[in-house]
């Protein structure tokens, strides 16, 4: 039997790029849950399609909008239609994020740096500035970081880096955007998505990272979705500029 969840999230309007699958399905699936109505966007449109299609399954008042982060009119194009439809922008959550390459810092490409910076900080700001006009009083932001921002390393290095700086965005923008909006992230863990298959997918790496975990498991999207929906919530209604590592107990910070 399901858990029946809380509907915190009545009448809200949200936003999550890159949510046709893994984390950011599972956390738009989540405020529909609750009660937002939600808006799929993602790079293709049969995924969008596919998306919001299990999400009206579901009874969820789901919209799809295809946008490609790192494409300005599909950043107008994903604003204009969302206000024209709900006339207004309650929660948004910048899930969008690539990791094009795992040679080490010194070895990477400048097209390859360029691309990181672009899709996983750029593209977050960029739409935040076409967005910030339409937030709604009490809005809230969230990035999706990662745990390996705050111990950037290995074939995730320059991946980490820029989720990095992600967690000085938050800071950032929560002074910028108070009191009206807060914003905060979230940092998971490893999570098995296609995302995350180069390391998960192996049953000996997997082994690995839960040894490293307190609870001896990877995360799954539910858990990101469960402390992304607490974010956007009234729950958290006095909480800006915080990151909440979603992470099993991997070491992130004192």
């Amino acid at each position: 039997m399901e858990k029946k969840l809380p509907r915190r999230l009545e009448g809200k309007v949200a936003i999550v790029t890159a949510s046709t699958q893994g984390i950011g399905f599972g956390i738009i699936e989540r405020f529909g849950l609750e009660g937002a109505s939600v808006v799929v966007s993602s790079r293709k449109q049969a995924n969008v399609d596919e998306a919001v299609a299990k999400l009206k399954s579901k009874g969820i008042d789901a919209y799809g909008i295809v946008c490609h982060v790192s494409n300005a009119q599909h950043h107008r194009n994903l604003v204009e239609k969302t206000v024209q439809k709900y006339g207004k922008i309650d929660i948004v959550v910048c899930n969008a994020a690539a990791n094009p390459s795992t040679d080490p810092i010194l070895s990477s490409k400048e097209a390859v740096l360029d691309k990181l910076w672009e899709i996983n900080v750029k593209s977050s700001i960029l739409l935040l500035q076409d967005m910030a006009p339409h937030l709604e009083k009490g809005s809230s932001v969230i990035f999706i970081t990662s745990i390996a921002g705050f111990q950037p390393q290995g074939a995730m290095a320059m991946y980490g880096v820029t989720k990095t700086a992600l967690l000085g965005l938050t800071k950032a923008l929560a002074a910028e955007m108070a009191p009206d909006t807060r914003v905060n992230a979230v940092a998971p863990g490893f999570v098995p998505t296609h995302f995350a298959s180069f390391i998960t997918g192996s049953s000996e790496v997997r082994e690995g990272i839960e040894e490293k975990t307190l609870l001896n498991r990877l995360g799954t999207t539910g858990d990101m979705a469960a402390a992304a929906a607490f974010l956007a919530s009234d729950d958290s209604s006095y909480i800006t500029g915080e990151t909440l590592v979603v992470a099993g107990g991997m070491p992130s910070r004192l």
